[in-house]
Protein backbone atom coordinates (compact mmCIF):
# COMPACT_ATOMS: atom_id res chain seq x y z
CA UNK A 1 0.00 0.00 0.00
CA UNK A 2 2.87 2.40 0.90
CA UNK A 3 4.95 1.45 -2.41
CA UNK A 4 1.73 2.48 -4.37
CA UNK A 5 1.36 5.48 -2.40
CA UNK A 6 5.10 6.20 -2.97
CA UNK A 7 4.80 5.55 -6.75
CA UNK A 8 1.63 7.61 -7.28
CA UNK A 9 3.62 10.81 -5.68
CA UNK A 10 6.69 9.73 -7.49
CA UNK A 11 4.28 9.91 -10.63
CA UNK A 12 2.87 13.28 -9.62
CA UNK A 13 6.79 14.99 -9.00
CA UNK A 14 8.10 13.66 -12.48
CA UNK A 15 5.10 15.15 -13.99
CA UNK A 16 5.60 18.59 -12.56
CA UNK A 17 9.46 18.53 -12.89
CA UNK A 18 8.85 17.68 -16.62
CA UNK A 19 7.56 21.04 -17.06
CA UNK A 20 9.17 23.97 -18.60
CA UNK A 21 8.68 25.88 -14.85
CA UNK A 22 11.90 25.87 -13.75
CA UNK A 23 13.07 26.92 -16.79
CA UNK A 24 10.74 29.72 -16.91
CA UNK A 25 11.85 30.59 -13.56
CA UNK A 26 15.79 30.74 -14.53
CA UNK A 27 14.75 32.75 -17.24
CA UNK A 28 12.70 35.41 -15.06
CA UNK A 29 15.48 35.58 -12.90
CA UNK A 30 18.35 36.06 -15.24
CA UNK A 31 16.46 39.13 -16.98
CA UNK A 32 15.92 40.37 -13.58
CA UNK A 33 19.51 40.31 -12.30
CA UNK A 34 20.15 41.73 -15.61
CA UNK A 35 17.65 44.49 -16.04
CA UNK A 36 18.74 48.07 -14.94
CA UNK A 37 15.02 48.53 -13.71
CA UNK A 38 12.45 46.52 -11.98
CA UNK A 39 10.46 44.02 -14.23
CA UNK A 40 6.55 42.72 -13.79
CA UNK A 41 6.44 40.09 -10.49
CA UNK A 42 5.49 36.54 -12.36
CA UNK A 43 2.54 35.66 -10.06
CA UNK A 44 1.20 32.67 -11.64
CA UNK A 45 5.22 31.37 -12.45
CA UNK A 46 5.81 32.02 -8.50
CA UNK A 47 2.84 30.68 -7.46
CA UNK A 48 3.64 27.37 -9.26
CA UNK A 49 7.25 27.51 -7.96
CA UNK A 50 6.05 27.35 -4.77
CA UNK A 51 3.75 24.82 -4.87
CA UNK A 52 6.52 22.25 -7.01
CA UNK A 53 9.16 23.01 -4.08
CA UNK A 54 6.75 21.91 -1.53
CA UNK A 55 5.46 18.56 -3.69
CA UNK A 56 9.50 18.44 -3.75
CA UNK A 57 9.89 18.61 0.00
CA UNK A 58 7.18 15.82 0.33
CA UNK A 59 8.61 13.22 -1.80
CA UNK A 60 12.29 13.56 -0.60
CA UNK A 61 10.43 13.45 2.89
CA UNK A 62 8.25 10.53 2.07
CA UNK A 63 11.10 8.70 0.06
CA UNK A 64 14.11 9.32 2.75
CA UNK A 65 11.36 7.46 5.43
CA UNK A 66 10.92 4.43 2.87
CA UNK A 67 14.18 3.56 2.50
CA UNK A 68 14.59 4.85 -1.28
CA UNK A 69 17.79 4.76 -2.42
CA UNK A 70 20.28 7.83 -1.18
CA UNK A 71 21.44 8.61 -4.84
CA UNK A 72 17.99 8.71 -6.00
CA UNK A 73 16.95 10.88 -2.71
CA UNK A 74 19.62 13.04 -3.60
CA UNK A 75 19.04 13.87 -7.37
CA UNK A 76 15.54 14.80 -6.21
CA UNK A 77 17.39 17.08 -3.55
CA UNK A 78 19.71 18.27 -5.73
CA UNK A 79 16.69 19.56 -8.14
CA UNK A 80 14.74 21.13 -4.93
CA UNK A 81 18.01 23.24 -4.36
CA UNK A 82 18.39 24.26 -7.99
CA UNK A 83 14.87 25.45 -7.24
CA UNK A 84 15.19 27.34 -3.49
CA UNK A 85 18.18 29.00 -5.11
CA UNK A 86 16.26 30.64 -7.98
CA UNK A 87 13.09 31.69 -6.31
CA UNK A 88 15.25 33.07 -3.35
CA UNK A 89 17.54 34.78 -6.25
CA UNK A 90 14.80 35.95 -7.98
CA UNK A 91 12.91 37.69 -4.55
CA UNK A 92 16.26 39.01 -3.36
CA UNK A 93 17.20 40.99 -6.33
CA UNK A 94 13.79 41.89 -6.72
CA UNK A 95 13.97 43.62 -2.84
CA UNK A 96 17.15 45.45 -3.51
CA UNK A 97 15.81 46.83 -6.33
CA UNK A 98 12.99 48.56 -4.27
CA UNK A 99 15.17 49.41 -1.30
CA UNK A 100 17.58 51.65 -3.82
CA UNK A 101 14.61 52.80 -5.90
CA UNK A 102 11.98 53.27 -3.30
CA UNK A 103 11.41 57.18 -4.11
CA UNK A 104 11.22 56.56 -7.68
CA UNK A 105 8.76 53.56 -6.92
CA UNK A 106 6.60 55.40 -4.55
CA UNK A 107 5.98 58.33 -7.02
CA UNK A 108 5.21 56.18 -10.18
CA UNK A 109 2.31 53.93 -10.58
CA UNK A 110 3.16 52.09 -13.58
CA UNK A 111 6.40 51.10 -11.59
CA UNK A 112 4.03 50.08 -8.45
CA UNK A 113 2.05 48.00 -10.83
CA UNK A 114 4.92 45.82 -11.35
CA UNK A 115 5.12 44.74 -7.78
CA UNK A 116 3.17 41.95 -5.63
CA UNK A 117 1.28 42.95 -3.40
CA UNK A 118 3.92 42.00 -0.61
CA UNK A 119 6.42 43.58 -2.27
CA UNK A 120 3.92 47.28 -2.38
CA UNK A 121 4.05 47.13 1.19
CA UNK A 122 7.78 46.35 1.42
CA UNK A 123 8.72 49.58 -0.53
CA UNK A 124 5.61 51.51 1.82
CA UNK A 125 7.52 50.52 4.83
CA UNK A 126 10.82 51.42 3.67
CA UNK A 127 9.74 54.79 2.48
CA UNK A 128 8.08 55.70 5.45
CA UNK A 129 11.37 54.54 7.57
CA UNK A 130 13.88 56.53 5.20
CA UNK A 131 11.46 59.76 5.53
CA UNK A 132 11.15 59.30 9.46
CA UNK A 133 15.18 58.62 9.20
CA UNK A 134 15.84 61.30 7.11
CA UNK A 135 13.82 63.96 8.36
CA UNK A 136 15.21 63.05 12.49
CA UNK A 137 18.78 63.29 11.42
CA UNK A 138 19.21 66.04 8.56
CA UNK A 139 16.22 67.53 6.94
CA UNK A 140 15.20 69.36 10.31
CA UNK A 141 19.03 70.81 10.95
CA UNK A 142 17.73 72.10 7.56
CA UNK A 143 16.95 75.57 6.77
CA UNK A 144 13.46 75.64 5.27
CA UNK A 145 13.73 75.31 1.71
CA UNK A 146 16.09 72.52 1.75
CA UNK A 147 13.99 69.87 3.63
CA UNK A 148 12.69 68.13 0.87
CA UNK A 149 13.10 64.65 0.45
CA UNK A 150 12.73 64.67 -3.07
CA UNK A 151 14.53 68.03 -4.44
CA UNK A 152 17.50 69.93 -3.50
CA UNK A 153 15.43 73.16 -2.78
CA UNK A 154 12.10 74.52 -3.42
CA UNK A 155 12.93 75.75 -6.34
CA UNK A 156 13.76 72.69 -8.15
CA UNK A 157 11.28 71.71 -10.70
CA UNK A 158 12.11 68.37 -10.50
CA UNK A 159 12.93 65.34 -7.73
CA UNK A 160 16.28 65.43 -8.33
CA UNK A 161 17.14 64.36 -5.14
CA UNK A 162 15.47 60.23 -6.36
CA UNK A 163 17.60 57.89 -7.37
CA UNK A 164 16.21 56.32 -10.75
CA UNK A 165 17.31 53.41 -12.53
CA UNK A 166 19.64 53.79 -15.59
CA UNK A 167 17.99 52.35 -18.68
CA UNK A 168 20.74 53.71 -21.16
CA UNK A 169 22.46 51.15 -19.67
CA UNK A 170 24.43 48.84 -22.30
CA UNK A 171 22.92 45.22 -21.67
CA UNK A 172 23.63 41.90 -23.76
CA UNK A 173 20.24 40.24 -24.59
CA UNK A 174 19.04 37.35 -26.73
CA UNK A 175 16.29 37.18 -29.26
CA UNK A 176 13.80 34.61 -28.75
CA UNK A 177 12.30 34.67 -32.18
CA UNK A 178 12.90 36.26 -35.26
CA UNK A 179 12.42 40.64 -34.65
CA UNK A 180 12.64 43.65 -37.00
CA UNK A 181 13.82 45.86 -38.41
CA UNK A 182 12.57 47.98 -35.01
CA UNK A 183 14.11 51.09 -34.98
CA UNK A 184 16.17 51.73 -32.16
CA UNK A 185 15.48 54.61 -28.93
CA UNK A 186 16.64 57.61 -30.32
CA UNK A 187 18.66 57.01 -33.37
CA UNK A 188 17.23 56.25 -36.89
CA UNK A 189 18.82 53.05 -36.87
CA UNK A 190 17.35 49.99 -37.77
CA UNK A 191 17.88 46.56 -35.66
CA UNK A 192 16.99 43.29 -36.94
CA UNK A 193 17.51 40.23 -34.63
CA UNK A 194 17.27 36.79 -35.58
CA UNK A 195 16.58 33.63 -32.79
CA UNK A 196 19.23 33.28 -30.48
CA UNK A 197 21.00 36.52 -31.84
CA UNK A 198 23.12 37.86 -29.24
CA UNK A 199 23.48 41.39 -29.11
CA UNK A 200 25.30 44.33 -27.01
CA UNK A 201 22.84 47.35 -26.34
CA UNK A 202 21.58 50.08 -24.67
CA UNK A 203 18.36 48.84 -22.46
CA UNK A 204 16.11 51.45 -23.14
CA UNK A 205 16.38 50.49 -26.67
CA UNK A 206 14.69 47.09 -25.96
CA UNK A 207 12.78 47.81 -22.91
CA UNK A 208 9.05 47.14 -24.28
CA UNK A 209 10.43 43.80 -26.05
CA UNK A 210 12.15 42.74 -22.44
CA UNK A 211 8.38 43.36 -21.38
CA UNK A 212 6.94 41.16 -23.67
CA UNK A 213 9.14 38.03 -23.28
CA UNK A 214 10.26 38.81 -26.92
CA UNK A 215 14.11 38.98 -25.95
CA UNK A 216 16.15 37.68 -23.22
CA UNK A 217 18.86 39.42 -21.38
CA UNK A 218 21.87 37.48 -20.71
Amino acid sequence: MASGSTAGTDDDYEALISTTDVELLKRVWRNEKAAPEILRFETALIQRTRGQIQLMEETIEEFSSSGIDPLTVSLYQMDLDRTQYLLRSYLRTRLQKIGKYMFHISNNPEVQNRLSEQEKGFAKRCTEDMERHLEESVLSKLPDNYRDILKQSIISEENDMVPEPQLDTFVVCKSRRFLGPFQLDGSDELLEMKPDDLCIIHYKSIKERVQEGEIDLV
